[in-house]
């Protein structure tokens, strides 16, 4: 398993998940060290979420823009 497929696959939905912990942290009335912590959390997970956005995913094999592509979308303008 490749680096960008780790990172589809866990990195991405991991931060997208931090921020809403952080958001939950931030509104719960409970524990007052999670309510204090929750700005930053919300802040860790977008920061790691603005790093793994960026990465693009693999390329599968039959993805190319080649004489089959224009057949699949004959609507296509290339």
């Amino acid at each position: 398993m490749s680096f960008r497929a780790i990172n589809q696959k866990y990195l991405e939905p991991g931060s997208q998940i931090l921020m809403v912990l952080g958001i939950i942290a931030l509104c719960q009335p409970w524990n007052m060290l999670l309510h204090s912590y929750g700005v930053t959390i919300i802040l860790v997970g977008l920061i790691g979420f603005n790093i793994t956005s960026k990465i693009a995913p693999e390329e599968e094999a039959g993805t190319g823009h080649g004489a089959d592509a224009q057949a699949r979308n004959p609507g296509a303008q290339h």
